[in-house]
């Protein structure tokens, strides 16, 4: 009889050739199931992971090691060994040869994660599943790895946390598969769909209706959505030395690219000047959220706001992988070092303008212009009555995230505007106020706050 890890391993390969999923993962078949002790070092945080990787690379160690996870070629296509490789296009592996080539850095250690030892200079692709007693309804996820050859940071990437927000997908695939591991100086780990159960389903939502990203760091003991976010956060999450957590908006809204970052912390802060031409608005991120909970664990987090749910927008996809890159680079962790536009400025605060009357809105500006106090955002018709009402910007700023043409009611959140900060502010004595919202922000900048 197979044991529950052996199952979930099996249900890994399968998912393999699902056709909805833009990536796929499973652990290598020819690998032993890991032990119990195993699997409880990948999830038991630093100190456990400084025992685990001990214990893979000592030869005296008693009792089974831990499987070492297959180098493979992020770069080729996946196929079903029971029809031949897939006849997508093939491209050649840029990683493989030079990882045979150039031996890890001595004394690097392999990483072990998720009951497997990831060695230096490869790349892999590994499962993050459930406890048991999801047994039946849980689906294994896909985690890629590049372990890099020489030491150095460790970052995260994660996406689809909602599983109607594609672009993140698309960005992480597009940097995990870029890199080359015989290079590459620490460690890259990326999860394109967080939240595969709503993937499936095309819903922001879990199918019990509850919204996983406000139940981080999660329970044991709690709902489930409150254990998906447990088990998610101490397998994977609390291996990272920094985390972008990449969303869009929500609710048929649109956002300019930006990051989400408590700019009161000195480690996120110093996070969000690596990316280049991105815009920053200053939000401590509401309880729950994957990237407060990093930040409460001492993990520096930012949230990569790019675009709109259920679709896949090219130049949003093309600047959040810009903003990634630009980050390793900047971080040291690849070999080449490139200047991306000139910096944007930071938002320490931000007002939503809201529809007074219900009807069909029609917007009148785009994501990134600068609009003066008085200019018209939209315009919502009654089709009915034929009553035509503005909605102007109450304040200088500049558009970071507007609706999209459709029907409102009255309340609805229509058009977020940036408040630019001068430095006079910033340099105030004291508390300081740019950094302080009002009482009534964190209930108004929710409406799409994915952070």
């Amino acid at each position: 009889m197979k044991s529950g890890t052996e199952e979930r391993r099996v249900r890994g390969s399968l998912l393999l050739l699902m056709p909805l999923l833009l990536v796929a993962t499973a652990a290598s078949s020819q690998a032993p199931a890991p032990d119990d002790a195993s699997a409880s070092a990948a999830a038991g945080g630093a100190a456990s992971l400084e025992v685990a990787q001990a214990a893979a690379l000592d030869p005296d160690e008693e009792g089974p090691r831990t499987p070492v996870a297959e180098h493979v070629d992020l770069s080729e296509p996946l196929y079903d060994p029971a029809k031949g490789r897939s006849e997508s296009t093939e491209v050649s592996a840029p990683g493989r040869d030079r990882a045979e080539e150039l031996p890890p850095e001595p004394g690097r250690a392999p990483l072990v994660l998720l009951g497997e030892s990831v060695q230096p200079a490869t790349a892999v692709r590994l499962s993050w599943a459930l406890d048991n007693r999801f047994e039946g309804i849980a689906v294994p996820t896909p985690v890629l790895v590049v372990h890099g050859r020489t030491e150095g940071p460790t970052v995260c990437l994660t996406a689809a946390v909602h599983g109607d927000e594609l672009n993140g997908i698309e960005i992480v695939r597009r940097v995990l598969y870029d890199l080359d591991p015989a290079v590459l100086r620490g460690t890259v780990i990326g999860v394109p769909i967080v939240n595969l159960p709503s993937f499936r389903r095309g819903s922001r939502y879990l199918p019990d209706r509850r919204d996983l990203n406000r139940y981080f760091p999660g329970s044991e003991s709690g709902s489930a959505a409150s254990r998906i976010a447990h088990s998610f956060f101490h397998d994977v999450v609390a291996f990272c030395d920094a985390l972008v957590d990449i969303h869009t908006g929500s609710l048929h809204r649109s956002n300019l690219p930006q990051l989400r970052a408590d700019m009161r912390v000195v480690d996120v802060a110093a996070l969000t000047e690596k990316f280049g031409a991105t815009a920053v608005l200053h939000s401590i991120g509401a309880e729950g959220t994957l990237r407060r909970a990093a930040v409460d664990a001492g993990i520096p987090a930012v949230t990569l706001e790019t675009g709109e749910p259920y679709r896949l927008h090219e130049d949003d996809i093309a600047h959040g992988t810009k903003g990634i890159q630009s980050l390793l680079n900047r971080l040291e962790m690849q070999p080449h070092v490139s200047i991306w536009g000139d910096p944007e400025p930071v938002y320490y605060q931000s007002i939503w303008v809201r529809a007074d009357r219900g009807g069909l809105l029609f917007g009148e500006v785009d994501l990134g212009q600068k609009v003066k106090k008085g200019d018209i955002l939209g315009i919502v018709s009654d089709p009915i009555t034929n009553l035509r009402s503005e909605l102007r910007a109450p304040r200088a700023g500049r558009v970071l995230g507007k609706a999209l043409n459709q029907v409102v009611m009255p309340g609805f959140a229509a058009f977020r505007i940036g408040i630019p900060t001068t430095e006079s502010e910033l340099s105030r004595p004291g508390p300081n106020p740019a950094l302080q919202l009002p009482l009534d922000q964190p209930a108004v900048g929710d409406e799409d706050e994915n952070s």
